[in-house]
């Protein structure tokens, strides 16, 4: 038994990292202190107005634990790395993970490529970004590419200079072929270098270079010539024009602002380099029920600080947060050079903040309208079809399918809808082991049996607080069983669950004559259902869903079975050397038309095989 009292006088008075652990070990929140003894002690005392979330994390405290570091910077490194690894449930959580494409200069080579990038490594190359359009990102690539002839190939040069044919870029003037010696290595370093130029954000010089050429080409009567730099031209302007100056000190910043409600937050961040505005990106923030707005900037920080290998010159915040010198030492760290954490109060740098703020809430209000619809689609649906049904309550729906041709492999498929949405880890796949011809009702009743048998020999082995937990998809029962047929599935179901006493409602979900569902079929009687209604679109995704997946299952079953009853068939011919065939011709005709050796290339079948299989096909 863990000694809270005793335990807390123990506590050092050191910089380090809290973890509090519920009756069950599982990891609930981490955090940092200054000070281990007095923060720690802090959550224990009564009346201290941490806030609802708070007060509620430390009833489920069983046990805590701590790890003593040197320093606090130590401590802010620790903490993200134990978040991170566990998501403790009352942390506040940066949901997003996203890494962010650069574009690399391999300035480091003799004959250097742009390339995309998604790591910033600390080799010799150059990097720009981090960029929130990949799209965008390899469209500028396509483009300097076009505009300097740069390569693109991963050949040794100039080790390779000649050993090979140039490649088509060289044809459609896009590469100066070095690999041919074409070009010097100077001659090549110079357009690197306005290749270079041009990522920084010069694009007078070759607007300029461009628009003599075409006027040139013009001029000489070299139309097709004069309309590829055109056609530059625009492209360079149309970059030019995105990039849109923000700040005239040219440094980069990230402006970070945030909007929240009850349950979510959006955090809100523009990227700005070399002065522009190159992005900007939105990111969600869980378990935030009645955390300050500063708190959550905070974690944000944190998070997104400890993940993206860019940190930038400087950070403008929304508002004031706590450790802020030490999270500037810790961010200097990383980025090898000093990083200011700012907060404007007035002027153009207080304007872009706001601006943040703006986007934040705007798509927070958005995010609303997005789970209200969805909701619609969803639970909206699902409450539907109880009124519809007069449940008064519908939670796990269970559907089943039977697939078959003129009775050949037999299957059935379950498919699971929670919430009204699609829970795939809890379908299921039948293989009919009873019924050998075309007889759907009796294939229904073995799966219905098999289904739910398992579950009940499961819930045995389990105790009550056990089966309150989500176990395998057959412990669970559905509050609703809907069957793809009308009175006759239904009935089946009735009889089976009556057999193994369980007492469970079942639907049916009746076709008309197109094969598209009219209705549903409930206590012996056909409810018609509006066709425009959001539960009449459920019931039918769960239908196709349930008939899609059986006929899938059936497909792939089918395609094994006709592979094995050909092959094996073959005197010599067992399972290792059927899938070395397959793998070797990939089809059964292309294994018939093969001749002996062909057999024998590849596959490591002897030649007395070879001669077998061949003789069977032509025979």
């Amino acid at each position: 038994m863990f000694d809270f009292e005793e335990e807390l006088k123990k506590l050092p008075k050191n910089p380090g990292v809290y973890i509090m652990r519920d009756e069950n070990d599982t990891i609930i929140y981490v955090g940092k202190a200054v000070n281990l003894h007095n923060r720690v002690r802090s959550y224990f005392r009564k009346n201290i107005g941490r806030g609802p979330q708070i007060d509620k994390m430390v009833t489920l405290i069983a046990r805590f634990e701590y790890i003593v570091t040197d320093s606090e910077l130590e401590a802010l490194v620790l903490e993200n790395n134990l978040i991170k690894e566990h998501s403790p449930k009352y942390n506040t959580l940066l949901k997003d993970d996203k890494t962010y494409p650069y574009i690399k200069v391999t300035v480091g080579e003799e004959f250097p490529r742009v390339l995309f990038s998604r790591q910033m490594k600390k080799d010799k190359s150059r990097y720009f970004g981090p960029f929130t359009s990949a799209g965008a990102v390899k469209d500028t690539i396509e483009l300097i590419n076009k505009l300097y002839q740069l390569r693109t190939c991963s050949r040794s040069l100039p080790k390779e200079i000649g050993n090979d044919r140039p490649c088509l870029n060289y044809h459609i003037k896009q590469c100066l072929a070095p690999c041919q010696g074409n070009v010097t290595k100077e001659q090549y370093a110079e357009q690197v270098a306005k290749a270079l130029e041009f990522l920084n954000g010069k694009y007078d010089v070759i607007l300029k270079e461009l628009e003599k050429k075409m006027t040139e080409a013009s001029e000489n009567m070299e139309f097709e010539e004069a309309i590829r730099y055109r056609d530059l031209y625009n492209s360079v302007k149309q970059v030019s024009q995105k990039q849109k100056i923000t700040d005239s000190d040219m440094e980069d910043k990230d402006v970070i602002a945030l909007a929240k409600d009850e349950n979510d937050a959006i955090v809100q961040v523009f990227f700005v380099r070399s002065g522009k505005l190159i992005g900007r990106e939105h990111f969600h923030m869980t378990h935030v029920s009645g955390t300050p707005s500063a708190q959550i900037l905070l974690d944000f920080v944190k998070q997104f600080y400890a993940g993206t290998p860019f940190i930038p010159r400087e950070l403008m915040l929304q508002e004031e947060i706590e450790d802020i010198e030490i999270l500037e030492k810790w961010l200097a760290g990383k980025r090898g050079s000093r990083v200011y954490i700012r907060i404007p109060k007035k002027g153009s740098k207080e304007k872009l903040v706001e601006l943040a703020a703006q986007n934040a809430h705007l798509i927070l209000s958005q995010d609303r309208e997005k789970i209200k619809r969805e909701e619609g689609r969803t639970i909206g649906a699902v409450k539907e079809i109880a009124a519809l049904l007069g449940m008064e309550r519908i939670v796990r729906m269970e559907a089943f399918d039977i697939s078959n041709i003129s009775g050949f492999a037999n299957v059935g498929s379950m498919v699971v809808f929670e919430q009204g949405k699609a829970k795939r880890s809890d379908y299921r796949k039948f293989k009919i082991k009873s019924v050998s011809g075309p007889d759907d009702y009796a294939c229904m009743r073995e799966v219905l049996t098999r289904r739910f048998l398992h579950g009940m020999e499961e819930q045995k082995e389990l105790d009550e607080k056990e089966l309150e937990k989500e176990f395998g998809s057959f412990t669970k029962f559905p509050d609703l069983l809907l069957m793809d047929g009308g009175k006759g599935q239904v009935n089946i179901a009735l009889e089976v669950l009556d057999e193994l006493k369980i007492p469970i409602p079942v639907c049916g979900m009746v076709k008309d004559d197109n094969h598209r569902t009219r209705g549903l079929y409930f206590h012996n009687e056909e409810i018609p259902i509006d066709r425009y209604s959001e539960g009449f679109k459920l019931i039918t995704r769960i239908q196709d869903e349930a008939h899609r997946f059986a006929i899938e299952y059936h497909r792939s079953l089918r395609s094994k079975t006709q592979v094995k009853s050909v092959l094996d068939d073959i005197p010599g011919v067992g399972p290792a050397r059927r899938k070395a065939l397959m793998r070797r011709f990939k089809s059964i005709d292309e294994i018939k038309s093969a001749t002996v050796e062909e057999l024998m290339e590849g596959t490591e079948i002897p030649r007395s095989t070879a001669e077998e299989i061949y003789a069977f096909f032509h025979a």
